[in-house]
């Protein structure tokens, strides 16, 4: 049996009075956490959930979203995380693609304003015919009802039932989640986790930062639906008995503030939130720097290059190295980083993690081993997964002799370091988010003014890149600037949309038809 739930549950056991979750005023010890999860699987199975079946979760970084995750692993379901800021037409599509048979949803509140999307996605999923059988809503107001005619919230779902329950036995190889990418495509697709490449992947971080059982405090910024701090901060955080601090948006201050006060020996970001500490830290004087110093013992990144001067003024303000890592939902994620035992080098993203092999390959796969040489990233080990899930076409173009190749240019120096020269094909990343143009462009030009749309991302100071159209509109059309954005706003989620748009007669292309996108970036 290798069920992830195993990463709670040894903790519960071993630690069960230790503070396993902090939200403001509520701590949730590790016997507290299990025990509701182990409610949470015990309805599952009641409502007619099998091992294997897909269970989708939308919910910020809030207590409800481990308990539901772990008590889905229990009950030998297969989590599907979705992104909080997906519209209803892009929650339908998750929904269908994956085959959820139940959908735990948070509701929001003014201040978490999301969730009525997701309530939209459900709905529009049974209108597709590809229904989804089960739907709780979860809210913290104990007196809320459901918004949709015949299903409940989870408070009232989980009432009377049992904080006892046998964790379902699943095979290492067994799926455990299906995290949702688009890799270079545009389309969404479900990369298949299994229970062994999370766990390997879980046991070399713990590893590699040397957490020792009971003995770190986490600030989790990162959103938990995303790999990167559901793998590197939660999993691993539960395996050693950490303790959670969530954060469901990220606030400088605020995490600040929560440095001075919890002790925190180990926060992860990308290199916006490291940009927004320094600034909040240089903002208000009475910070005690000393002390936040004396306990942060580990800091990440990744998501994005992070700039050099970010990394030399965290460590003269707060002593900590940060260490930069690479990888992506396909990996589990990681599969390189820095070595906390070797020099850094600033804008490397480390070595091969234990148990990974990687090289660098030209288009037909053939290695490049040319010491500083470009090459595309192929990543081979534990961590790759078992392939897109339905999709053994996209599987067998990504997946060849148990190589993975990611789409991502790098180089590697004589001491076997990478770094990222360039990364997967067109893709802008905005504040720490994948965001795929051609996905973009699809969208915009099912508006019925629009003719034709290319989308680049530009440099932006603080989301290190922003999301710009250039669009031809159709004759006639009188469309502004502003009414597309507006329009965009409504059909993508938060980071996805355009934040600028410049109308053009014609974009510049090939002889075959292929968008210059460089010429429009320059």
């Amino acid at each position: 049996m290798l069920n992830l739930s195993v990463l709670l549950e040894d903790s519960a056991r071993n630690f069960p009075d230790r503070d396993a979750l902090v939200l403001g005023d509520t701590r949730l010890t590790y016997a507290q956490v299990d025990a509701a999860a182990n409610q949470v699987a015990n309805l599952l199975v009641d409502r007619g959930i099998r091992p294997g079946d897909k269970v989708a979760l939308s919910c910020p970084n809030l207590p409800y979203f481990p308990i539901v995750y772990y008590g889905v692993l229990k009950a030998g379901g297969v989590v599907v995380p979705l992104n909080v800021l997906l519209k209803g037409r892009e929650v339908a599509y998750h929904l269908g693609d994956a085959d959820v048979k139940a959908y735990f949803c948070f509701e929001g509140t003014p201040d978490l304003a999301i969730g009525a999307e997701g309530h939209a996605g459900f709905l529009a999923a049974q209108a597709d015919g590809k229904p989804v059988e089960q739907f709780f809503m979860i809210t913290a107001d104990p007196t809320a009802a459901s918004p949709i005619e015949g299903t409940e919230t989870l408070g009232q779902a989980l009432a009377g039932k049992s904080p006892v329950f046998d964790s379902v036995v699943t095979e290492p190889s067994d799926t455990a989640i299906i995290l949702f990418t688009s890799g270079t495509t545009g389309q969404a697709k479900g990369a298949e986790l299994s229970h062994s490449n999370t766990m390997m992947n879980v046991l070399t971080m713990n590893r590699l930062f040397q957490n020792q059982p009971a003995s770190d405090t986490h600030v989790l910024t990162l959103p938990l639906f995303h790999t990167f701090g559901a793998t590197v901060q939660m999993h691993a955080g539960f395996a050693a008995a950490a303790t959670l601090l969530l954060v469901p948006r990220f606030d400088a201050a605020q995490v600040i503030g929560l440095m001075q006060s919890e002790e925190v020996t180990f926060f992860a970001g990308v290199p916006t939130m490291w940009w927004g500490l320094l600034a909040a830290l240089g903002a208000d004087p009475g910070v005690d720097v000393e002390r936040i110093a004396r306990n942060l013992r580990i800091g990440a990144s990744g998501g994005a290059s992070l700039p050099v001067e970010i990394i030399t003024q965290v460590k003269e303000k707060l002593g900590v190295q940060i260490l930069e890592g690479y990888g992506l939902s396909e990996t589990s994620p990681v599969a390189t980083f820095s070595d906390p035992d070797q020099e850094p080098r600033p804008g490397s993203i480390g070595v091969p993690i234990w148990g990974v092999a990687v090289k660098l390959i030209d288009d037909d796969w053939n290695e490049v081993t040319e010491v500083g040489a470009i090459g595309e990233i192929a990543i081979k080990g534990h961590n790759i997964m078992k392939g897109y899930y339905g999709r053994p076409e996209a599987t067998a173009e990504a997946i060849k002799d148990g190589w993975f190749r990611s789409g991502d240019l790098a180089r590697r120096d004589e001491d076997g370091f990478y770094y990222i020269v360039d990364r997967s094909k067109d893709m802008i990343i905005r504040g720490g988010f994948n965001v795929y143009p051609r996905e973009i462009e699809e969208v915009l030009m099912t508006h019925p003014d629009v003719s034709l749309a290319a989308v680049v991302g530009i440099a932006h100071e603080s989301h290190g890149e922003e999301v710009k159209a250039f669009v031809i509109r159709n004759a006639g059309a009188t469309l502004s600037e502003d009414e597309l954005l507006a329009w965009g706003k409504e059909q993508m989620a938060n980071y996805k949309y355009p934040r600028i748009v410049t109308f053009v007669d014609s974009l510049p292309m090939t002889a075959t038809g292929k968008i210059l996108k460089r010429e429009l970036v320059d």
